[in-house]
């Protein structure tokens, strides 16, 4: 690891507060970086290359949709295990261990045809993208700490939106390599584009992560985080998990069966990636504002109306419809439930509670790909996968709204004690 000196140097490139630490914007920034590695890259592109790798090794949509929950699985394995190793190791040492981990992963994957080991790098991928990203939002959410709850959330959204700054830059260039290349060599060379893209993010993250303010760490006596405040919201999630994956793993595909070329999938993916960004501070204020679970459950309603529209109209207007709504939605989902986390609880819960509701989404991630992939192989086709999203991204939502508010009095004072924090 770095010596402090380095740190120090590394400190001197960043916008610091007047503790010498970088500020809340300068972390959620290159942190997000993070964030794109582990759900933007090391997740979201599959569904790009998933056509290809699928024709060239002869799977059927179940096997498919299995590399997903193999991905999935793994990232439940790293939801259980980070909160534990952020106490051990410290969270700005696990953020950087499990983004180095994934960019290996996403390198590794290009390299081989073997299904058992593909499943087996999906699952490594997924487990130290599950590190990195709850790590990530830890140390977002410290440096916040002292914000109000609107600035906080705009903090976390710039955070979660890395991931839909991954979705564009792979759109941009996987389906023009894949309709470049070989069917054999295309979705290879797709990872490697994707390692490569890893390596600069570690590259430009881990001086910040390195020199941000370690999370609060709780008593020895108050180490277990009471879930039981935030039962409703932990059953919502997953089912978002659930639902969310069975549109994002095989939308591409449904696009495709339907004759939607390079240039379509390409317009598609970006306009999605975009509209999340945008997502991120569009949905900011309404998620500050809305108590209790009306926040996730109301990002939830608008998900599940971006994921209905190609089902009921192959129009370009519906396509591009739902790229907006679901695009715009999906990762301020994450926002929402994160900020119900962050007001309801002290900031030395923060950590495990957003690994606790990790682990709930990955159980819902679990089961909705090989299902949808299931359900897919039928007689009706995608159609039916991409149906089940819709179903429970709609439950998600009505049990979202029994979630209870609370509210802490700890962290949300109206004006920041450091300037550069301001968003």
């Amino acid at each position: 690891m770095p010596t402090d000196s380095a740190r120090r140097r590394w400190r001197q490139l960043l916008p610091v507060g007047n503790s010498g630490t970088p500020s809340g914007l300068a972390v959620a920034l290159r942190l997000a970086l993070g964030s794109a590695v582990a759900i933007g890259l090391a997740r979201f592109a599959y569904a790009l290359l998933l056509p290809s790798m699928r024709a060239d090794l002869h799977w059927s949509f179940a096997t498919a949709g299995a590399m997903n929950t193999a991905n999935a699985l793994g990232y439940l394995v790293g939801a259980l295990l980070t909160a534990l190793a952020a106490r051990r190791y410290g969270t700005r040492r696990v953020f950087v261990i499990g983004l180095g981990v994934t960019v290996l992963a996403l390198f590794a994957t290009g390299s081989t045809g073997s299904t058992v080991m593909l499943v087996a790098l999906r699952a490594i991928a997924g487990a130290s993208g599950a590190v990195t990203f709850i790590a990530g939002a830890g140390l977002v959410a410290a440096s916040a700490s002292t914000i109000s709850p609107h600035r906080a959330a705009r903090l976390l959204g710039i955070y979660f939106a890395g991931g839909g700054a991954a979705i564009i830059a792979s759109g941009l260039g996987i389906p023009y390599l894949l309709a470049a290349t070989s069917v054999a060599d295309g979705w290879r060379w797709g990872w490697v584009l994707l390692a490569g893209l890893g390596a600069v993010a570690f590259a430009v993250a881990t001086p910040v992560a390195l020199a941000s303010t370690e999370p609060p760490t709780p008593p020895v006596a108050d180490r277990r985080w009471p879930a039981r405040r935030l039962g409703p919201a932990l059953l919502s999630y997953g089912l978002f998990g659930a639902g969310y994956i069975a549109y994002m793993t095989f939308i591409v595909a449904f696009l495709k069966a339907h004759g939607t070329g390079p240039g379509g999938i390409t317009v598609f993916w970006v306009v999605l990636g975009a509209a999340s960004i945008a997502g991120a501070f569009l949905w900011a204020r309404p998620i500050a504002r809305l108590h209790g679970g009306r926040g996730p459950a109301t990002v939830l309603v608008v998900l599940g109306a971006g994921a209905l529209l190609p089902l009921l109209s192959r129009s370009p207007e519906a396509v591009m419809g739902s790229a907006l709504l679901f695009g715009g939605s999906f990762l301020s989902v994450v926002t929402a439930f994160t900020a119900v986390a962050r007001r309801s609880l002290q900031p030395h819960y923060w950590t495990p509670a957003i690994a606790g509701l990790t682990v709930a989404f990955a159980v819902g991630q679990c089961l909705g790909p090989v299902l949808a992939g299931v359900l897919s192989d039928g007689p009706s086709g995608l159609s039916v996968g991409l149906s089940l999203s819709v179903v429970v991204l709609g439950a998600g939502a009505v049990v979202a709204l029994t979630q209870r508010h609370h509210e802490t009095t700890s962290h949300s004072v109206d004006v920041p004690t450091d300037p550069p924090t301001v968003v």
